[in-house]
């Protein structure tokens, strides 16, 4: 087993040292400015603010341009998730805007793998056509449209698919946040709070990484907590790349964090650590749920996690002692976000946990942040489209899933069993990264219409009936952006250059063109400039004024901590024991869930996870950040020294990774790193599509083992549900 203290300080630093410093900001860009842009240095440099995409945090940044090109790339100062600050991947996907693998005009199949130009307005009206055929035959609720959401989608998308008469939108969550976002949503009456690290004293991180999942803020706040003295406590299979300002590591088996929360809450009440006061005022159930917390003892866990029963009584201990300025950081995608079977049930009992500490709304605690109050459009002179008459598909199957959501993966689901006829994918790459692709693209094999909507040729957009080209987020203005926390504010993504492609459109010129050619133009008969004016005038900015700052913040409006707003669940409490559960036919107190699947002594559980350079496939294409990726050999799987030993197996060997779905061919890195359980397979290689030249053949795609399987509760993908076995082979 693991070593799993943090012993080795000189291991550790050295080994994240050059993501954190990658997120604080001091990745330079002057080497892509000299290979990408040619000026004079008379040139006068044009400054316009805007916001990054090269993740969903949508950091704030500011454009430096020369000549009408884009030059370089600074955070911007004022907006809360950058603070100045710019990631690698933030500086780097930039250079999407002038990557050569763009599309550069609308496209219609052909035949397999092969398409032809055409134009916006054949494929418009073509594209309509079938739509409205389709409806008519099998009704509104056969369309579904799902997304990737930024400000723009999420506004113009859910209207589109609404003004078809369709429920059926839905987000790329299904694969990021779904397990957290229900957990969350039935507990404490929203899919997340956020936290006031700065201010922490006791932070755990439950298989999240701001080292790798990079907000700059964050990882300036967590170094603003290290400073002060916080205990910072990893619990991962993976030693990730905040090890760097962490005081421990917990190497967790894979799959058992809610044994460790079940128990961390069982010695919370034992030793007398809860915060009585805040529960007895804020909770509803707690007593039925202390009772079922009376069985999952320290020493219960040990046997199901790996970690020392004295290890999560001390944890536990501590954190109590420390409250409320103690907390489990609500995670993103991580260990309770979609991974496993229990991840639901994970993510409630973390809510709980928090809870038990009485941290809500208190300095070092987690904080239901508050957003900025904006306006609509006047629905007389721009009216909304009408209430679908038929529910969202997969409502009836996955009652608790947060519905702002849904569960993309239905579509596929309906379409193999002849229910959806139509889909659209706008800024998502569902056949390689929501479910097994060899069930992706038998799904869209099915549907009588597909349309992607890109900036790329993905893999999606290979299976597509039709590819209409967007402008990268360089090249475009966009819906303003709300920001929540404990202060609010708003941001605008505008534009910097102007088109390369000139036969590219931006979102909300696509959705409104294409809606008035489905006859159903009258519910988008309003210009960006007009939205954007009418979200703005209760504030009292003005557009030129938001246009010169690009993120403007309300300190005004800052929320007062420790006074707790009403929670919105259905009793209006945080709630230990929910109703809503029972309703559905689910326990309503937490209880202790086994993963789907566990490996054998010959096999593994294959993780994945994020690097420090890349978000998803999607960055994977820019030859700036695949570089370094080539040059560290990034792309290999981990496994653990005495697994590789056993297996004969050295670093750098090429191996067979073996699963029920796929095999696979990739070099190795042999780590301490890694629980020996686990193999772990970065989350951004694998791309298949050839016209994704720089990213084509580089590593695996882990989706090419996972089941097209989904967690019962939520229904998220089940990613971290799969067994494989390792066998080294001949170069």
């Amino acid at each position: 087993m693991l070593e799993t203290k943090l012993s080795r300080r000189g291991f550790i630093k050295a080994s994240a040292a050059t993501a954190v410093l990658a997120s604080a900001g001091t990745v330079g860009f002057n080497e892509w400015s000299k290979e990408y842009v040619k000026a004079s240095a008379n040139t006068k440099i044009k400054e316009i603010p805007s916001t990054c995409n090269a993740c969903s945090s949508k950091c704030g940044m500011v454009g430096h341009v020369k000549n009408g090109r884009l030059w370089k790339l600074t955070g911007h100062p004022d907006h809360p998730y950058s603070k100045g600050k710019l990631c690698a991947r933030g500086h780097g996907y930039a250079t999407v805007v002038y990557s050569q693998d763009r599309l550069t005009q609308p496209l219609k199949r052909l035949g397999e793998n092969k398409f032809e130009p055409i134009t916006w307005e054949q494929a418009y009206k073509e594209i309509a056509g079938k739509l409205t055929q389709i409806i008519k035959e099998h009704g509104p609720q056969a369309v579904a449209l799902t997304e990737d959401p930024r400000a723009s989608g999420k506004f113009y998308s859910p209207r589109f698919i609404n003004a078809l008469g369709s429920a059926n939108y839905y987000t790329h969550h299904v694969v990021c946040s779904n397990s957290r976002d229900a957990g969350f949503l039935h507990t404490v009456g929203v899919t997340a709070t956020s936290a006031d690290i700065s201010n922490a004293k006791y932070i755990m991180f439950i298989g999240r990484s701001y080292g790798d999942g990079i907000r700059p803020s964050s990882v300036q706040s967590l170094a603003a907590a290290r400073d002060n003295g916080a205990k910072i406590v990893i619990v991962d299979p993976r030693l990730n790349n905040t090890a760097n300002l962490a005081t421990e590591w917990l190497a967790i088996r894979p799959g058992t964090d809610l044994a460790l929360v079940l128990a961390m809450s069982h010695v919370l009440i034992k030793e007398n650590l809860h915060d009585l006061n805040f529960i007895k005022t804020y909770t509803v159930g707690f007593e039925a749920y202390a009772k079922e917390l009376a069985k999952y003892t320290p020493q219960w866990a040990e046997g199901i996690t790996g970690i020392p029963a004295a290890d999560i009584s001390r944890i536990a201990i501590d954190m109590g002692k420390a409250k409320p300025k103690a907390l489990i950081e609500q995670s993103w995608r991580g260990a309770f976000g979609c991974n496993y079977e229990n991840s639901t049930e994970t993510g409630r009992a973390v809510a709980m946990f928090n809870a038990l500490l009485g941290n809500y709304q208190q300095k070092g605690g987690s904080i239901f942040g508050v957003k900025p109050h904006l306006g609509k459009l006047d629905e007389q002179k721009y009216p909304n489209p009408k209430e679908p008459e038929a529910p969202k598909a997969g409502k009836k199957e996955f009652p608790l899933a947060y519905e702002g959501s849904g569960v993309a993966t239905i579509v596929a689901k309906e379409a193999l069993e002849g229910k959806m006829k139509a889909a659209i994918y706008y800024h998502s790459n569902a056949a390689l990264g929501y479910g097994n692709p060899k069930v992706m693209k038998e799904a869209f094999s099915k549907l009588d219409l597909v349309v992607a909507i890109d900036v790329q040729m993905s893999e999606t957009a290979q299976l597509a009936d039709y590819v209409l080209p967007e402008v990268t987020y360089i090249e475009r203005d966009e819906v303003i952006e709300s920001l929540s926390g404990k202060v609010p504010g708003i941001a605008l993504r505008q534009q910097m250059v102007e088109k390369v492609h000139p036969d590219t459109k931006p979102i909300h010129e696509i959705y409104t063109e294409l809606a008035k050619a489905c006859g159903v133009g009258q519910y988008f008969n309003f210009s960006l400039d007009e939205l954007n004016e009418a979200k703005l005038a209760p504030t009292g900015i003005t557009y030129k004024q938001l246009k010169e700052k690009g993120t403007i913040m309300f300190p005004a409006e800052e929320i007062t901590i420790g006074e707790m707003p009403k929670v919105k669940t259905p009793s209006g409490k945080i709630e230990f024991y929910s109703e809503t559960y029972k309703k559905a036919g689910y326990n309503p107190i937490v209880e202790w869930i086994e993963p789907k699947v566990s490996p054998a002594n010959d096999s593994f559980r294959l993780i994945t996870g994020k690097q420090a350079i890349h978000s998803h496939t999607q960055t994977a294409n820019l030859p700036i950040l695949m570089q370094i990726t080539k040059d560290y050999d990034l792309e290999r799987i981990w496994i653990n020294p005495v697994r590789a030993k056993e297996l004969g197996i050295k670093d750098g060997d090429l191996v067979e990774v073996k699963s029920s779905e796929a095999t696979s061919k990739i070099r190795v890195k042999v780590t301490e790193r890694i629980h020996p359980e686990a193999i772990f397979v970065p989350s951004h290689y694998g791309i298949t599509s050839k016209d994704l030249r720089t990213g084509y053949g580089v590593g695996f795609s882990y989706m090419e083992h996972v089941p097209f399987d989904f967690e019962k509760w939520s229904g998220a993908g089940n990613i971290h549900e799969v067994i494989v076995k390792v066998r080294k082979v001949n170069s």
